[in-house]
């Protein structure tokens, strides 16, 4: 379901009050979606019929215009987000950048993002996309339909590893799994370059202990918090609670995600998930602000 005006008035009034309980002015969201028209309305088609693989409804909350939905990010105290786009096909990455440079171009608060796919030409678009700025790279090995560990995808971790760009990767097998989802793939490419700086979306959802395990490991692995601990997915894909002492001893390489526009309920709920296991204002503070900050070298 849509929001109203008065939806967006009262809970922008609940972030900033969210905001102000941690003492911050600004949020920073690393997984937001932002991506050209057509695609965006074939992955909200996707969402739209997604029961039959989730067992559940899930409506687009911010199904709006381009403009509307930064407006919507910006009122609610994002001070950067990023524009996470994945090609599901070859000779479509390469589109996409040529599309997200130009978002970020005309967008100063997104952090200027990035996709790949396993092609010849990869090494090629990606070293360009770094030269012109791209700071965040999304891959989406449920959608894309890949193996990260594909021999086309050397050099691009090659670069990524080198230039120590963080690598947001949809690599758990939730909401449903992909034929290359799962931890034993990442820790077959971890192995082969452990200098990658990868964000595990969605926590790594539903192996979300085996992903720790590999952040354990690999102490530049990170994980983002999308769509984790919120009442949806606590209800089919809950976190292991004899694992939240470990949410604790990675507190300073967790990171905020929202998934936005493509969650099924509000932006303020997927902040108050982050104080289900009351893991402290500090850690909160760190989730949705300072560690990225630090990660990206935000001022």
């Amino acid at each position: 379901m849509a929001t109203t005006e008065l939806d967006r008035e009262s809970e922008a009034a609940g972030v900033a009050a969210f905001r102000e309980h941690l003492g911050l002015s600004t949020l920073i969201d690393v997984h937001t979606h932002f991506m050209p028209k057509n695609v965006m309305d074939k992955v909200w088609a996707y969402f739209d019929s997604a029961g039959p693989l989730t067992g559940r409804e899930w409506p687009i909350r911010y199904r709006s215009e381009e403009d509307t939905r930064v407006a919507h990010l910006r009122e609610f105290g994002v001070g950067r987000f990023t524009s996470m786009l994945y090609p599901h096909k070859p000779e479509m990455a390469a589109w996409l950048n040529q599309w997200a440079a130009d978002f970020a171009a005309r967008t100063p608060d997104c952090l200027h993002t990035a996709t790949f796919y396993p092609e010849a030409s990869a090494p090629q678009y990606v070293a360009s996309a770094l030269d012109a700025g791209a700071r965040v790279f999304k891959s989406h090995i449920q959608v894309g339909d890949y193996d990260p560990n594909d021999p086309l995808l050397d050099a691009v971790w090659g670069l990524l590893e080198d230039s120590g760009t963080p690598i947001v990767i949809h690599c758990g097998s939730g909401p449903a799994p992909g034929r290359y989802t799962g931890p034993d793939r990442i820790a077959t490419l971890l192995a082969r370059h452990p200098r990658l700086a990868l964000i595990v979306a969605h926590m790594g959802m539903p192996e979300y202990a085996e992903f720790l395990d590999l952040a354990d490991r690999y102490p530049l692995v990170q994980l983002d918090t999308t769509m984790a601990f919120t009442d949806f997915t606590e209800a089919q894909i809950p976190f292991p609670r004899h694992e939240v002492p470990r949410l604790r001893d990675l507190g300073d390489r967790i990171l905020f995600g929202s998934d936005f526009p493509n969650i099924p309920y509000s932006y303020l709920d997927a902040l108050e998930a982050l104080t289900r296991f009351d893991l402290g204002d500090d850690w909160v503070r760190a989730v949705v602000h300072d560690n990225a900050v630090r990660l990206f070298g935000i001022e």
